[in-house]
């Protein structure tokens, strides 16, 4: 029986002082990797929708001194980045036509990203990995197969009334 595809959307919500590790891996700012298949060789072909004009954390701040955004009456401790991750099965790029596939799914993905955070301002990066090795699907097609996902990093808004 074939094996169904799917695609699987994550949200984890982050506070700004933790948000620095997520930044070095989406954005390729590490030395070492302690995950193996991951190709830094191939990093070159990793796709920016959206890059971050500065750190995620900086970025952050910039907003709110330009008054892009509010962090009035929210606790010290609140969660106020998120990061969406679209995880689609390997095999599906590899069937469809690999990576020029998988930057056009992406393209798509990231227009309904936008429309999810609310609009671009609010997004602070958007990148396609294509550097991740798929081990198992590479041993068993014998050849490299790369596992195409993507990272939305982006500020949650809620809209509300100020009394």
């Amino acid at each position: 029986m074939p094996k169904t595809d799917r695609c699987i959307v994550r949200n984890e919500a982050y506070q700004k002082k933790s948000v620095s590790i997520r930044e070095r891996h989406n954005e390729r700012k590490n030395q070492e990797y302690s995950n193996p298949d991951i190709v830094k060789d191939r990093s070159y072909l990793n796709i920016h929708f959206k890059s971050c004009d500065g750190g995620y954390a900086e970025t952050f701040d910039r907003m709110i001194t330009d008054g892009t955004i509010s962090t009035r009456g929210l606790q010290p401790s609140a969660k106020v980045i998120d990061e969406l991750i679209f995880d689609v099965n390997t095999a599906y790029f590899d069937r469809n036509g690999g990576y020029e596939y998988a930057k056009e799914f992406f393209a798509e993905v990231y227009r309904l990203a936008v429309k999810e955070a609310g609009g671009e301002q609010y997004i602070l990066s958007a990148v396609m990995h294509a550097d991740e090795r798929n081990r198992a699907q590479s041993e068993q097609l014998d050849r490299n197969v790369f596992h195409y996902h993507m990272h939305v990093v982006y500020i949650p808004i809620v809209d509300k009334e100020i009394k």
